[in-house]
């Protein structure tokens, strides 16, 4: 049986209240930006004229890019982990999607 591993910085403590503090605030507005990323995302698949498109384009490219900068803030914390991927798994994964390129109109050539 292979162990995991967790991905994280030593955790920035923060008093234990009933108030939200600094790392709910961060998870909170994390949160929300993984939204609007989703939702941005749909509303340029759904716009019809090209200035709107752009317009929530450029939205989208600065919310995702604020997602990025909380995503980094709170992992810098340890307030944001994630498991290690075990190698084996990696590799399973890579040939299983690898194969997959055969059955593209170009016959494989992607790589």
């Amino acid at each position: 049986m292979a162990s995991s591993s967790k991905i994280q910085n030593p955790q920035t403590q923060i008093p234990k209240t009933p108030e939200m503090n600094d790392r709910d605030f961060l998870n909170d507005m994390l949160s929300t930006e993984k939204y609007m990323t989703s939702s941005y995302s749909y509303a340029m698949n759904e716009a019809s004229h090209e200035d709107l498109y752009d317009d929530i384009a450029m939205i989208s490219s600065e919310t995702q890019n604020l997602q990025r900068s909380l995503f980094n803030m709170m992992f810098k914390k340890g307030w944001y982990s994630f498991d290690a991927a075990e190698t084996n798994a990696l590799s399973q994964s890579y040939q299983q999607f690898n194969g997959y390129t055969n059955q593209l109109p170009a016959q494989g050539t992607i790589n």
